[in-house]
């Protein structure tokens, strides 16, 4: 299976226009955003979990991570609620699970295999952020590891920014408010993916949360 898989082009979808697609597990659907292969695969997806469903152990290979977009993500390592990013490396697994429903941001086997940390941030916290100006951008980082880079940005409302995509890409999510970007109009619960060297001129005509990643596409298909 082939989604979204050549890296070397931009790509946009609307979480919200697609059709939720099963998964082996009852109770756990997925929107693909992109993926190569079947079901053990590169993929960047939005996954619904009902509440009290659960998906068996598995190893994450080449690891995970994940934004909680709405609800309590559960495993044996804790509950995170709305706002929690995690990374799980390579090597690391889980049962996970969530008792009232939710969904999250996931990519998979997309880490470095030496990058080992495992952690998680709760970017719902007002004090993980840095004090700035409340008309600029305000940008929490989450994790850089090589050219790999991953933030939160807000955008306060009627503001405007221009972004190179670097080697390795720039990939956005619209986690809420809205963005324009080069005339199109994106609402919440939008994913962008932009190729090395794209420039984007963004608008925010409301206060917006994106998350941010940089520099971690692979060069070529």
């Amino acid at each position: 299976m082939r989604i979204n898989a050549d890296f070397s082009l931009a790509a946009t979808i609307g979480v919200e226009e697609q059709e939720w697609i099963h998964s082996p597990e009852n109770g756990v659907d997925r929107i693909m955003l992109d993926r190569i292969g079947l079901e053990v695969a590169r993929a960047t997806s939005i996954v619904r979990y009902a509440p009290n469903s659960s998906f068996p152990w598995h190893e994450h290979a080449l690891g995970e991570e994940f934004l909680v977009l709405d609800g309590v993500f559960s495993d044996e390592h804790g509950d995170y609620p709305q706002g929690s990013y995690v990374r799980n490396p390579p090597g690391s697994g889980h049962i996970p699970r969530s008792e009232r429903g939710c969904r999250i941001l996931v990519k998979l086997r997309q880490f470095d295999p030496t990058d080992l940390k495992q952690f998680s941030v709760d970017t719902a916290d007002e004090d993980v952020w840095p004090a700035v100006a409340l008309d600029t951008i305000t940008k929490l980082h989450l994790h850089s590891f090589e050219s790999e880079r991953v933030e939160m940005w807000r955008i306060p409302q009627a503001t405007s920014a221009s972004e190179l995509a670097p080697l390795g890409g720039l990939e956005l999510f619209v986690v809420q408010g809205s963005v324009r970007v080069d005339q199109c109009q994106f609402a919440a619960n939008s994913w962008l993916r932009f190729p090395p060297g794209a420039r984007s001129d963004l608008y925010a005509g409301e206060d917006t949360l994106l998350w941010v990643k940089s520099g971690h596409l692979p060069i070529g298909n």
